[in-house]
């Protein structure tokens, strides 16, 4: 009887599936499922007796190498086990065999990519010596250059291996080369616009700023585009060449911000009156603690309005930020009442007066349902 399982057995594993013994099939999924289990022991094991060795060193560069191969290491396993497992189907395919050396390629540009991303600390400290200012932006167009150029050459790798001439495949495109070249004519204008922008250091991360009918604040600085931030909260991506070919008004870069303002007096007021409350609006100003004594201060009376006497006012605060300028024209504003007040004046708003010359002894009105 046990003869009898066995022979079914054995007769049952020398079936073929897709012309492969059924045998094959199954030696191939256990080698498959032991370099799985070898990659769970590898991590479990290996990687944590490596961690407490490279956590007890004083340097962080052991540290960020482990970063960088740790999960391309693990995926070897996977592509090893496909190999084998093919292997002992012998299922010796070119096409396979392209497959799995393409693999062990993806393999090796994905740990240079994690090393850009893993010290791209490095990248902004080279950055650092183009300018602190920038330090930045440059930084983060050096690491989205890099991995663009590290996915770009493995992308040829792969094509390489798979006998894809990529020279000789971009030399026969022609028309269709030139249609591509004339459809990357904005792209390639884009990226020579950032690199102004960056040469220009006109603007930077987290400056306020307004391009065109664009304002806000500039969130990312990017190879293509730079996305800016609205007071609504909008997020905007604004192509580069756009921003290196029209006027730039960077708020952030100045120190102060203006008062400008005409306050008008009622007709009413005396002469000595108004002199007065333009000299107390000036001392103001000028005896203001927030007040900038650098710039221009000018308080005059300016023209006889069509309701009111004029009063032109125009000086700076010390400061850009926004919130404290408020704070600062409030105070500025509420004191402008206290002296109005204080010499017996009053804002004046638009009002019409009429007078007339002489009213007639016998005003006659017409009723149009009276009888004739």
């Amino acid at each position: 009887m046990e003869n009898g399982i066995i022979q079914q057995i054995d007769y049952l594993l020398k079936q073929l599936f897709l012309g492969t013994p059924l045998y094959k099939w199954a030696l191939a999924l256990i080698v498959f499922l032991l370099f799985l289990l070898f990659r769970k022991l590898f991590t479990v094991i290996v990687l944590g007796i490596i961690r407490k060795f490279v956590s007890r060193t004083k340097t962080t560069l052991d540290d960020k190498l482990l970063k960088v191969i740790i999960n391309p290491v693990r995926f070897l396993f996977i592509v090893f086990g496909l190999w084998f497992a093919i292997n002992i189907l012998g299922a010796e395919d070119e096409i396979l065999n392209h497959f799995i050396k393409s693999l062990f390629i993806i393999t090796v540009f994905w740990m240079i990519y994690n090393a850009v991303i893993i010290f791209q600390t490095n990248f902004y400290t080279f950055a650092e010596k183009f300018g602190k200012d920038l330090s930045k932006e440059l930084g983060n167009f050096f690491i989205k250059s890099a991995k663009i150029f590290i996915f770009i050459l493995g992308l040829v790798a792969v094509l390489q291996e798979w006998g894809i001439d990529v020279t000789a495949f971009i030399a026969s495109l022609g028309l269709g080369g030139l249609a591509f070249a004339l459809a990357a004519k904005d792209t390639v204008a884009n990226l020579f616009g950032g690199l102004t922008i960056l040469a220009d250091k006109s603007l930077k991360i987290g400056d306020w700023i307004k391009v065109g009918s664009v304002e806000g604040i500039v969130e990312d600085l990017g190879i293509r585009t730079t996305k800016i931030r609205t007071f609504e909260k909008s997020l905007i991506t604004v192509p580069n060449s756009y921003i290196a070919n029209n006027p730039i008004e960077n708020f952030s870069r100045r120190n102060n911000r203006r008062i400008k303002m005409t306050i008008g007096l009622v007709y009413d007021t005396p002469g000595d009156v108004v002199k007065k409350i333009v000299e107390d609006i000036r001392n103001m100003l000028h005896e203001h603690p927030r007040i900038s004594k650098d710039l221009i201060t000018l308080v005059f009376f300016d023209k006889f309005g069509d309701s009111s006497l004029d009063i032109f006012i125009y000086t700076f605060t010390d400061t850009a930020n926004w919130t404290e300028y408020m704070a600062i024209k409030e105070d500025v504003n509420l004191k402008i009442i206290e002296i109005v007040e204080k010499n017996g004046s009053a804002f004046a708003y638009p009002s019409q007066s009429i007078y007339i010359e002489k009213v007639p002894e016998k005003l006659v009105f017409y009723d149009p349902d009276r009888e004739n």
